[in-house]
């Protein structure tokens, strides 16, 4: 950590994370891997004081939703104010729309740690000699106005390092012209006159740079919380979660470093299935996840295969299901078709009435009168006739 001297700093190396979002339940999880998921997000804490500490930060500086929201259990509140007070240097904290500083702000208790600063208003703070961070917090959980801005407004050129901390979305990233979108035009107008130097978002997930000055980021979320969609299609989601941001700024220079902290993924994966190769490839890729157990999959598929294909495909999919911390399809992306050929019907040894069923079955399944009741069905009588 940086030294504090009399002189002003010419440049400030500090962390900047958002979106913990402590208490998030995810309601695919089950309750042995949700207990993994709230440990590993009180623990990215720590692990953010790890990376301030080798990187040579001055301060940490956490833009909004810490918590998931005001009113968490007790034993989780404890855990995570625990780890705030373990990082051994200054840390401000800005309210966001999760955990706004109302009454019964979850803050007040984290405010009488040594070293963290709640930024309750838009008061001025000086950090160091020469660097100073003023905040635009939520006070309610919607705000009815552009609180960068208000925080901003007043605020004259400096030669002072000045960082601003806000939460929400820039006018420039959405079409929705809502009041309490950031003007990004007035940031810009503010980096360049030199009254801040850096703007700290949170409320985006995925770390990201926004604008063209390079001087206001999102940070993301040091722990990944959503969906990253691989569906070539749709490619999107949370796409650069799990990282926390070391800025080193000076005046009218900013330099951003992306350092990967998170543990989690989250992938949506789609696959066009019509092979034996088709099965296996899609099987294999599971199955090359490195932490599964810390890992979340929904998957579609779409195509026609034979019962011998969907029987490897349940049966491979049976074998990780219980490995992954969640793996599940994604039904309005998958639509498989079950279509046995002739050696399959041929190998049910079926005569009489039970042919009778077995054909029946699979022009249903071929013809989607009522495909999902009798692929299963048709998959039961196929296993039988196999086990047999």
């Amino acid at each position: 950590m940086n030294t504090t001297t009399d002189f002003p700093q010419t440049s400030v190396k500090f962390l900047h994370s958002s979106d913990l979002q402590i208490g998030m339940t995810r309601w695919f999880l089950s309750d042995e891997a949700q207990a993994r998921f709230d440990d590993d997000r009180i623990r990215a804490i720590e692990k953010m004081g790890e990376v301030a500490h080798e990187a040579g930060c001055s301060f940490i500086v956490l833009a909004g939703d810490v918590f998931e929201h005001n009113s968490l259990e007790a034993r989780t509140t404890g855990r995570a104010l625990e780890a705030l007070r373990s990082l051994r240097m200054p840390v401000f904290l800005l309210p966001g729309n999760h955990d706004p500083l109302t009454a019964d702000s979850l803050f007040y208790r984290a405010e009488d740690i040594e070293g963290v600063t709640i930024l309750a208003d838009s008061t001025v703070h000086e950090v160091l000699p020469g660097v100073e961070i003023v905040g635009a917090p939520l006070l309610h959980k919607t705000a009815t106005s552009d609180l960068v801005a208000d925080a901003l407004d007043g605020l004259e050129p400096t030669t002072k390092i000045r960082i601003a901390v806000g939460h929400g979305q820039a006018e420039a990233r959405s079409t929705d012209h809502r009041a309490d979108l950031i003007d990004l035009t007035l940031v810009e107008e503010k980096l360049g006159d030199g009254t801040i130097d850096y703007l700290a978002l949170g409320d985006t997930h995925s770390a990201q740079p926004v604008g063209s000055s390079g001087k206001v980021w999102f940070s993301g979320a040091p722990e990944t919380t959503d969906f990253h969609d691989l569906d070539p299609n749709r490619v999107g989601g949370e796409i650069n979660s799990g990282n926390v941001l070391v800025v080193t700024a000076s005046k009218g220079s900013v330099e951003v470093e992306e350092v990967e902290i998170g543990k989690w993924t989250f992938h949506a994966l789609f696959r066009d299935i019509s092979s034996d190769s088709d099965v296996e490839e899609f099987l294999d890729t599971l199955r090359a996840y490195p932490d599964k157990s810390r890992t979340v999959i929904k998957y579609g598929l779409r195509g026609t295969i034979t019962l011998e294909q969907n029987r490897e495909l349940e049966e491979g999919l049976a074998d990780l299901e219980d490995v992954f911390a969640s793996l599940k399809p994604r039904a309005r992306t998958t639509d498989l078709v079950l279509e046995p050929d002739d050696y399959e019907l041929a190998s049910l040894d079926a005569s009489g009435y039970s042919a009778d069923v077995v054909r029946e079955l699979a022009d249903s399944v071929i013809n989607g009168v009522s495909p999902e009741i009798d692929r299963d069905a048709l998959n039961l009588l196929f296993r039988l006739s196999r086990e047999a």
